[in-house]
C-alpha cells in the first residue's frame, strides 16, 4: 500500500513540476508583453503554464494507457501551436518567431518532468527563463561584437566542442605515452584560460583602462602585456607609474595562473610550488598597488592591445609539443629516473611553462617527488620572469622603465630566495 501511494504522490509531483516550470516561463513572457494591447498576446502566464502542464499529462499517458493516443494528442498540440502563431506572421505586425519556440520549448519541458526527470526539467525552465530575461543585454552584447570577437568565439567553440567528443580516452604508443582525449583537453584547458581573458578584457578593459585590462591579460599572456606597456612606457611622458603598475599587476595574476594550472593538472606539485610562488606573487601586486597609488590613477582612457589569443596552428602544434614531452618524459623516467624528468621539465619550461606543467601532469604522481617537481616549476617561473625583465628594461629603456624593471626584479628575487630556501629545507637532490 505503501509503495503504491509513493508511486501516486510521485505522478502528482511530476505533473506539478510540470506546471510549475510553465508558470515560470509564463511569467517571463508575461511581463515581457505586458505592454500589448488586451487580446493581442498569443500566449501568457496562464497558457505557458497549461501547455507545460499538458506536456505532462501526455508523458503521463503514454507510460500508463496508451502511446497512440498520446501521439495523436501531442500532434495535435503542436499543431494548435502553429496554428495560433503563424497566422499572423505575413501581417504588419507578425509576431517574432520566438514565443513559437518558446511554447514548444515549455511543451518539451512538460513532457520530460511527465516522464520522470522533474528536476532536469525545473532546470531547463530556469535556463529558458534566464536567456529570455537577457534580450537587451544579449542583443546589446551583438552590437559591441567586431570580426575578431566572433573569430576568437568560433575558433574556441571548434578546440572545445567539435574534436573532444570523437577522440579516443586511452594510452598507445611507445611507453604508452599518448592519450589523445586528455592530450586536448589540456589543449582546452589552455585555450580556456585565453579565452575567458579575451572575453574579460573586451567586457571590462575599455572601460577601467590600462590597469585593469592589464590584469585581466596577464591571465593569458603577461609576457604580451609586458611588451605592450613597455612599448607605451618608452612613447609616453606621463602615467608611467600606471603603465609600470599594470606590468607589475599583469605579472602576480600569471603566478596565480600557473597555481591554477598545477592545481588542475598536477595537483601533486602544487603545496611545494605554492609555498615558492606565493611570496613573489605577493610582492608583485603590493609594489603595483604602490605605484598605482603613488599614480593617482587608476583609470585610464586607454587600455592595453591584446592579441587573438585563439589561434589554431599553435594550438595544434602545442598538442604536439605536450604529446612529445609526455613521451620524453616517460623514456626520461625509464633510463635515468625522476633526475632526468626534472631537468626535462626545467629545460621546457624554460620556453613554456604551461608546457612543463603539462608535461607533469601525464606523469604518475610516484614517478617525481613533488618537493622536486614544484621546485623545479618554480624555477621555469623565474627564467619567465627573468626574461620580461629583460624585455621591460630594453623596451622601455632604462629611464622610464626603471619602476617596472625594479618591480619585475624585486618579484624575481623574492621567488629566487624562496626557492633557495625550499631547496636547503627539503634537501631537494636531482
Amino acid at each position: 500500500m505503501l509503495t503504491e501511494f509513493s508511486g501516486e504522490w510521485l505522478v502528482y509531483r511530476d505533473l506539478a513540476i510540470a506546471l510549475a516550470a510553465g508558470l515560470l516561463i509564463g511569467v517571463e513572457r508575461g511581463w515581457t508583453m505586458r505592454d500589448e494591447n488586451k487580446g493581442a498576446r498569443v500566449a501568457g502566464i496562464r497558457t505557458f503554464g497549461l501547455i507545460a502542464g499538458l506536456g505532462g499529462l501526455v508523458a503521463l499517458i503514454s507510460q500508463s494507457l496508451n502511446l497512440v493516443i498520446a501521439a495523436i494528442l501531442l500532434t495535435g498540440v503542436v499543431a494548435m501551436l502553429s496554428f495560433s502563431h503563424f497566422k499572423t506572421i505575413h501581417e504588419p505586425d507578425g509576431r517574432s518567431i520566438t514565443n513559437f519556440v518558446v511554447s514548444l520549448l515549455t511543451l518539451c519541458l512538460g513532457l520530460l518532468a511527465g516522464s520522470g526527470y522533474p528536476a532536469l526539467a525545473m532546470a531547463g525552465a530556469a535556463i529558458v527563463t534566464g536567456l529570455l530575461s537577457m534580450r537587451s543585454e544579449l542583443h546589446g552584447l551583438m552590437r559591441r561584437l567586431g570580426p575578431t570577437d566572433i573569430n576568437v568565439m568560433i575558433r574556441f567553440a571548434l578546440i572545445a566542442l567539435a574534436v573532444l567528443p570523437f577522440l579516443p580516452d586511452r594510452d598507445f604508443g611507445p611507453y604508452e605515452a599518448f592519450n589523445l582525449q586528455q592530450l586536448w583537453f589540456v589543449v582546452i584547458l589552455v585555450t580556456g584560460l585565453s579565452f575567458a581573458g579575451y572575453v574579460a578584457n573586451r567586457i571590462f578593459g575599455a572601460a577601467h583602462g590600462t590597469v585593469v585590462t592589464a590584469v585581466i591579460g596577464g591571465a593569458y599572456s603577461s609576457t604580451a602585456v609586458t611588451a605592450s606597456l613597455a612599448q607605451r612606457l618608452r612613447g609616453e611622458e606621463t602615467a608611467g607609474r600606471t603603465l609600470s603598475a599594470g606590468i607589475a599587476l599583469a605579472s602576480s595574476v600569471m603566478y596565480i595562473r600557473v597555481l591554477l594550472l598545477t592545481f588542475l593538472l598536477a595537483r601533486f606539485a602544487f603545496v611545494p610550488l605554492a609555498m615558492i610562488l606565493a611570496p613573489a606573487a605577493l610582492v608583485a601586486a603590493i609594489i603595483g598597488l604602490l605605484l598605482l597609488r603613488r599614480s593617482g590613477a587608476a583609470r585610464s582612457d586607454e587600455s592595453v592591445e591584446t592579441r587573438n589569443p585563439i589561434r589554431l596552428l599553435p594550438a595544434f602544434f602545442f598538442a604536439l609539443t605536450v604529446a612529445a614531452m609526455s613521451l620524453a618524459a616517460r623514456w626520461a623516467e625509464a633510463k635515468y629516473g625522476s633526475s632526468g624528468i626534472a631537468y626535462l621539465v626545467l629545460i621546457v619550461g624554460s620556453f613554456d611553462v604551461d608546457a612543463a606543467i603539462i608535461t607533469l601532469g601525464a606523469l604518475p604522481e610516484e614517478t617525481i617527488m613533488s618537493d622536486l617537481a614544484g621546485f623545479v616549476l618554480a624555477m621555469t617561473v623565474l627564467a619567465n620572469m627573468l626574461f620580461k625583465t629583460g624585455v621591460a628594461g630594453f623596451t622601455a629603456g632604462w629611464k622610464k622603465g626603471r619602476a617596472a624593471v625594479a618591480a619585475l626584479a624585486a618579484s624575481s628575487l623574492v621567488l629566487a630566495i624562496a626557492g633557495l630556501v625550499s631547496f636547503v629545507a627539503f634537501d631537494i637532490r636531482f
